[in-house]
């Protein structure tokens, strides 16, 4: 009988081991951060052992849900810029002071001179960065911060919008490779001064409206010369407009009769953005799309890159008990020809 009691004894302690193991596997499944596959969490009693293998997987497991979402929001600013790659601090856009048209051969070729240096933007620092508290390593409370890292991978994603939108806001008052704003009254075309911006109302009302805002806007566009007097050949192909103009634009673009039932003349003329980042409820742009050289350019020397923080010995650490993650990038904007777009502040 003694030896039976012994053998139930034994008995008894195992499956009591067995099902302290389990429970505490159960906490290591419930762990809301995406995990390598086999990844193995070191548990402490209630929650999560901090260690370097610990950190790390989990570190892991917030890049690749970074990097999902940075592949995933492509934007939208290739429909009115193009990206140039930067190898450098900055790059010299002389190239962009003459617009190259092909002109007939007679003697000589006419060589085209470009100002080395007119025109030079610098590449800036991009950043968002998350703080991760070690008592939510500890407790096991990290869900939070897989929201956080799509977030950040979501706005990585938007650099490019970014950086063409604040193009777009600054416009009116931002200097492009000519020295004048970019949308301006006296650009210098063969001595004489040419404007690419407008001041009237977007406006679907009348076909006098119509013309004298969107209609006018288009001529613009269509007369302009390069230094030769020859004509560009630009035909505008994009609107663009807050979204307290979209009614109007979409009346301009697709419907067959203006307000006053007169038929509209500009239906079908041009695609259609509403860009929700434009900061005006008055200002509306018109751009050329078509060609090689878009009106906006995203100067890019290192894209947006997750990077971490998480030696164990860092001064974070020890003095604020938390470790960090986010993004860094290297680029700028560049206004680009002048003559593929024409800007109105709609202030009357």
């Amino acid at each position: 009988m003694k030896s039976i009691r012994i053998a139930l004894g034994a008995l008894f302690v195992m499956v009591w081991m067995l099902a302290l193991a389990f429970s505490f596997q159960g906490s290591a499944v419930a762990a809301p951060v995406m995990l390598d596959a086999g990844a193995v969490m070191p548990l402490a009693f209630g929650g999560i052992l901090v260690n370097a293998g610990t950190i790390n997987t989990i570190f892991t497991g917030l890049k690749t849900i970074f990097n999902n979402a940075l592949k995933a929001s492509p934007g939208n600013w290739q429909a009115t810029a193009m990206e140039i790659l930067s190898n450098g601090k900055s790059e010299d856009y002389a190239w962009l002071s003459r617009f190259p048209m092909m002109r007939k051969w007679v003697g000589e070729k006419s060589v085209k001179s470009l100002e080395a240096g007119k025109y030079t933007a610098i590449n800036e620092d991009w950043e968002t960065t998350i703080a991760v508290k070690r008592n939510d390593i500890e407790d096991d409370s990290l869900g939070i911060y897989n929201a956080q890292a799509q977030m950040a991978g979501d706005s990585a994603s938007e650099l490019n919008d970014i950086i063409v939108d604040s193009l777009k806001n600054g416009a009116f008052t931002s200097l492009g490779i000519d020295g004048q704003y970019f949308y301006d009254t006296d650009h210098s075309v063969k001595g004489a001064s040419v404007s690419n911006k407008l001041t009237t109302v977007l406006s679907a009302a009348t076909p006098a409206a119509a013309a004298a805002g969107y209609g006018a806007a288009r001529t613009a566009i269509m007369k302009f010369t390069d230094e030769e007097g020859m004509p560009l050949r630009l035909m505008p192909d994009t609107l663009e407009v807050p979204p307290a103009l979209e009614a109007i634009a979409k009346k301009l673009l697709e419907a067959d009769k203006l307000d006053d039932n007169s038929p509209n003349p500009y239906k079908g003329t041009a695609k259609l953005i509403v860009n929700p980042a434009l900061t005006s409820d008055t200002a509306w742009f018109l751009h050329v799309t078509s060609k090689a050289v878009k009106p906006f350019i995203v100067q890019m020397r290192k894209r947006p890159t997750f990077v971490s923080q998480t030696t164990m010995e860092n001064d974070d650490v020890f003095m604020k008990a938390e470790y960090k993650f986010g993004a860094e990038a290297r680029a700028t904007g560049v206004y680009g020809f002048w003559q593929l777009s024409v800007g109105s502040t709609g202030a009357g």
